[in-house]
C-alpha cells in the first residue's frame, strides 16, 4: 500500500487577516509538499490570540503527519507562536541556550545591544529543537509534529529547506490532465460515475472559460500508475463519447 504522509499549515498573524500582508507561503509550502509526496491537506488562518492558536495547533498537530506555522516568532509584544505553542503542549516558555547564545554572538559580532525584545526570539517550549534560520539568524524551532518558522517569506523559505530532510516523504501523486471541450453541467454525472468506479483515484474538474466558449480541464491524480491509467482512459472514454455524440 502507498505510504500517505500528511501536513497542515497554519498561517499565524492578524496582519494577514486584516489584509494588510498578502501571504506568499502557503504557495511555496504546499510546492515543495507535493514534490516530496506529501500531502497538504490543511491550512488555517489563525489571528494573534493565544486560545485560538492553542486550539487550531492541538486540532491540526492530533490529525496530520506534520504541522507547519509561520508567524509571530519575533521581538514585539504581539509575536506570542511561542508561548502558544508551549500551551499547546503543556509545557514552559523559556529561554533555549543555544538559541540565546547564536543570537547573543550575532548581535555582539554587529555591535547591536542585546535587548529583552531581541531576546525573546531565544524563547520557545522546554524540550524544542532548533530549526536553523541562515538568513538572520533567529531560529525556529520543532516540537513534536509542529514545525514553527518565520513569516517573513526568504526566511520561511530558507527554514524549510533544513526541515524538508528531515521529513518523512510519502509516495508521490502522479497526475494526468484530460481536454475537455464542454462544460461540467454536460459531464457532471458521468464524471462522478468514473470517479465512484476509481476510489484509489482524485478527480478534478477545473471550469475554464476563453474565447467566448466553456470548457473543462480534468485532472486525474493516484499514486499508482495503473490506477491512474485505468480512470484516465475512461476519462477520454468520456470526452470521445461527448464529442461523437454532443446531444
Amino acid at each position: 500500500m502507498p505510504e500517505i504522509v500528511t501536513a497542515a499549515m497554519l498561517v499565524i498573524g492578524d496582519e494577514i487577516l486584516s489584509g494588510r500582508t498578502k501571504d506568499r507561503n502557503i504557495g511555496h509550502l504546499a510546492d515543495i509538499m507535493t514534490a516530496i509526496g506529501i500531502d497538504l491537506k490543511e491550512v488555517r488562518i489563525v489571528p494573534d490570540e493565544e486560545d485560538e492558536i492553542v486550539a487550531a495547533v492541538n486540532a491540526v498537530r492530533a490529525r496530520y503527519t506534520y504541522v507547519f506555522t509561520t508567524g509571530g516568532i519575533g521581538p514585539t509584544h504581539d509575536d506570542i507562536t511561542a508561548d502558544s505553542i508551549s500551551k499547546a503542549f503543556g509545557v514552559p516558555c523559556e529561554y533555549h541556550a543555544k538559541a540565546y547564545a547564536l543570537l547573543e554572538a550575532s548581535y555582539a559580532a554587529r555591535g547591536i545591544e542585546y535587548t529583552e525584545a531581541r531576546k525573546r526570539m531565544a524563547r520557545m517550549p522546554r524540550g524544542a529543537d532548533l530549526i536553523v534560520n541562515p538568513v538572520s539568524v533567529a531560529p525556529g524551532f520543532r516540537i513534536g509534529n509542529v514545525h514553527v518558522m518565520a513569516g517573513v517569506p526568504s526566511i520561511f523559505q530558507a527554514m524549510l529547506d533544513n526541515v524538508v530532510p528531515t521529513l518523512k516523504a510519502g509516495t508521490k501523486m502522479l497526475s494526468a490532465t484530460v481536454h475537455c471541450p464542454f462544460g461540467e453541467g454536460l459531464i457532471g454525472g458521468p464524471l462522478g460515475d468514473i470517479q465512484k468506479a476509481h476510489p484509489d483515484t482524485i478527480i478534478g474538474s477545473y471550469p475554464k472559460y476563453g474565447d467566448g466558449k466553456f470548457w473543462t480541464e480534468l485532472v486525474v491524480r493516484a499514486r499508482s500508475q495503473d490506477a491512474l491509467d485505468a480512470a484516465r482512459a475512461d476519462v477520454e472514454a468520456m470526452v470521445a463519447g461527448f464529442a461523437s455524440n454532443p446531444g
